[in-house]
């Protein structure tokens, strides 16, 4: 049993599943209506402070790998500057290929990724919060991505078809899951034979404190939620996945460090590059 999976069965995390997800919910429904900043109030949490516009969105994710002219090609208010790496950059998508992108936010991904499969491509994105899909779908008709579409779903229970999809990419949401080895499990699920996984995401690289981890807030802004790189491995191997590569990315310390001002995160989490393939069989 991963150590996840026990964690969120014994509750020492001091959080049941439910109310991680009643705390992610909440939070990303507030930075979907603008009633709160990008991943917080406080401006102690990832994505910055209550002054936050979309300079700063800009700023942040040229900090995170993406190029000027991806930023440009994305019409304003998609890009919320919520992730913390960039998984499009290391999906390498092809034309016509089938993307389905874990907890898609306003979409900025996804319009990237249907940059790239073109319009024999495909992209669906996945979100579990009804505010944000309704965003996203805005933004989808503002830059007039007719091959992106969003759901509205759980990434631990995706709503897509057995063996569909040819990439999943995904950008530091799968560490807010009470349950990842279910995460991967189902992803493994909808990927057809052969299909890679190219995410971005944060791991552990020093133990949490039992504080950190049993606060809502924490789990909410891509902290307390965070996994080792070895239990990631070993969830990914149990889900039946080949070719693991997890990656950290010690430049990503820089814009770590501004997610708490009480805080250096970076001596905790680090963001990394996730990467692995279904077997062909």
């Amino acid at each position: 049993m991963s150590e996840d999976r026990s964690a969120t069965e014994t509750g020492s995390d001091g959080l049941s599943a439910a109310e991680q997800r009643k705390a992610v919910r909440a939070r990303y429904a507030d930075i979907a209506t603008d009633s709160a900043t990008c991943c917080g109030d406080t401006g102690e949490s990832p994505c910055g402070s209550d002054t936050d516009d979309a300079e700063t969105y800009d700023d942040r994710s040229r900090s995170m790998g993406y190029a000027e002219d991806a930023l440009e090609s994305v019409a304003s208010g998609a890009n919320l500057g919520l992730g913390c790496g960039n998984p499009t950059a290391i999906a390498s998508l092809e034309l016509g290929e089938t993307v389905l992108d874990l907890g898609s936010g306003a979409g900025f991904d996804c319009f990237l990724a249907g940059q790239e499969v073109g319009p024999e491509g495909r992209v669906v994105g996945v979100d579990m919060t009804p505010e944000m899909v309704e965003k996203a779908r805005e933004n989808a008709r503002e830059n007039d991505a007719t091959n992106v579409e969003f759901r509205l779903g759980e990434i631990e229970h995706l709503p897509v078809a057995d063996g569909s999809i040819d990439v999943i990419i995904s950008n530091c949401v799968v560490n807010l899951s009470p349950d990842k080895p279910q995460v991967f499990a189902d992803a493994f699920r909808a990927l057809r034979p052969g299909g890679r996984l190219a995410i971005s995401d944060v791991v552990t690289t020093a133990p949490l404190s039992d504080q950190v981890r049993a606060d809502p807030s924490s789990v909410a802004a891509c902290v307390a939620g965070a996994s080792s790189i070895s239990a990631l491995e070993s969830m990914l191997i149990e889900a039946g996945f080949e070719n693991i590569s997890i990656e950290p990315k010690a430049d990503s310390e820089s814009f770590i460090r501004e997610w708490d001002d009480e805080r250096d995160l970076s001596e905790y989490v680090v963001s990394a590059t996730i990467e692995a393939r279904k077997p062909v069989r």
